[in-house]
């Protein structure tokens, strides 16, 4: 290649491409450009062999699954003593190193030092506080754990007593009592990755109906994962109720605050998910004995109270009561009778007297004492003489009847 090679990433092209020993060496420059930077993580891995000056060292983050390769001197390793082991946590104060020839970043370690338990609670506390802030250990956000669950998930190591301890004591409880088991790591780099992800898939399942997280006791730094902050808010989030049972009575990591129910031990996790299946028999015999006792104080309650209803008089001799009301009714018809007789005499008196009234007023008396009702054909009454025609035929109205009539002669105005 006769041209000469971009001098920036930006300037090269598909025509114009660094080699990858000219990229090596950037990466390289840019590197040793570095300063000196100290870093904290978790060993997960150390490589010693004997009689080499170096040791290799596997820095992990304890927070995230991310790691870096560390090269540290054999007297630095002494330095901290015959404690140092896998799982610790340090703080290294490294110089980032490129290996051109394998494209690897690697750290080369200066100093080393441990992370004191003092140090760790102090992060926890602060932690603790912040996450208290958030309302995240609010006793109104715990949910409340059903009388009997369908499924137990189950998170707890691999063969572990805690896993023992939980499944025994609940079926010797509830011997029906079903698990859904999910086997993680409960100590080291994993633990959290991994009691994550089976609690995402517990959470999940729609006939587990309460979690326990369980693990035996162990030292402080065994159980710090379990105070992890994304363990903790992995847990706020799950809408299925959790139980925490991590180490002993006297091991608070900050799981137990936001756990629905912390149980002080995997046994105690156990008495509390399920019933007692002897307790809950005991209990229903003592409620049927209860009920059976308060059914037989009702029916003599109530026998007595019907008793007393019967010795009453009325119901002693009901047939009293049917003649104190029938002799009340004949009375009321009588005094009825009596009063109607009465007003329609009184009516039968005051018609009489309308009668004759009406009698006196009569045209019809008038007539008997003989008077007559001349009418002319069409039935108008003969007022005036002079109404009256010469050859007019008139109706006259007797007492008796009537009869027709010619006048005699016209009116008046006819003879003039």
């Amino acid at each position: 290649m006769t041209n000469s090679l971009p001098e920036k990433a930006a300037d090269t092209t598909a025509e114009q491409p660094w080699p990858v020993r000219k990229l090596s060496v950037k990466i390289s420059d840019y590197v040793d450009k570095m300063s000196a930077l100290w870093v904290e993580g978790q060993i997960v891995q150390l490589n010693r062999r004997p009689g080499a000056p170096t040791a290799y060292v596997t820095l992990r983050d304890p927070e995230v699954d991310m790691s870096l390769s560390v090269t540290v001197h054999v007297n630095t390793l002494d330095a901290m003593g015959p404690g140092l082991q896998q799982g610790a946590r340090v703080v290294v104060q490294a110089k980032p190193q490129f290996w051109t020839k394998r494209g690897s970043l690697h750290l080369n370690a200066r100093q080393m030092r441990p992370v004191g338990v003092g140090e760790l609670l102090a992060r926890l506390e602060h932690l603790k506080q912040l996450l208290r802030s958030e309302g995240i250990f609010d006793a109104a956000r715990k949910k409340p754990l059903p009388f009997l669950p369908h499924t137990v998930g189950l998170i707890c190591g691999r063969a572990s007593a805690a896993e023992k301890d939980v499944v025994e004591n609940a079926r010797r409880r509830w011997p029906a009592t079903q698990f859904e088991i999910r086997q993680v790591a409960v100590q080291g780099p994993n633990t959290v990755a991994e009691v994550s992800a089976a609690l995402a898939e517990l959470d999940a399942a729609p006939h587990v109906q309460v979690i326990v997280v369980s693990r035996g006791g162990g030292g402080f730094e065994d159980l710090l994962p379990f105070s992890n902050e994304a363990l903790v808010r992995a847990v706020s989030a799950t809408r299925t109720p959790v139980v925490s049972a991590i180490g002993h009575d006297e091991d608070t990591p900050l799981l137990d605050f936001v756990a629905d129910v912390r149980a002080s031990t995997p046994t105690d996790a156990a008495k509390r998910v399920v019933p007692d299946l002897a307790d809950e028999l005991h209990g229903l015999a003592q409620t049927r004995a209860a009920g059976a006792r308060a059914l037989r104080h009702r029916l003599v309650a109530e026998r007595r109270h019907l008793e007393q209803l019967r010795s009453r008089p009325v119901l002693v001799a009901p047939e009293t009561m049917v003649a104190t009301r029938r002799a009340t009714v004949e009375a009321l018809r009588d005094r009825a009778r009596a009063r109607m007789t009465h007003r329609l005499d009184r009516a039968h008196d005051q018609v009489g007297h309308l009668r004759g009234q009406l009698r006196a007023l009569s045209p019809l008396q008038t007539l008997e004492r003989g008077y007559a009702v001349v009418r002319h054909a069409g039935g108008e009454v003969v007022t005036d003489v002079a109404t009256v025609e010469s050859d007019e035929l008139l109706r006259v109205t007797v007492a008796s009847g009537d009869f027709a009539v010619r006048p005699v002669s016209g009116s008046p105005r006819s003879s003039e």
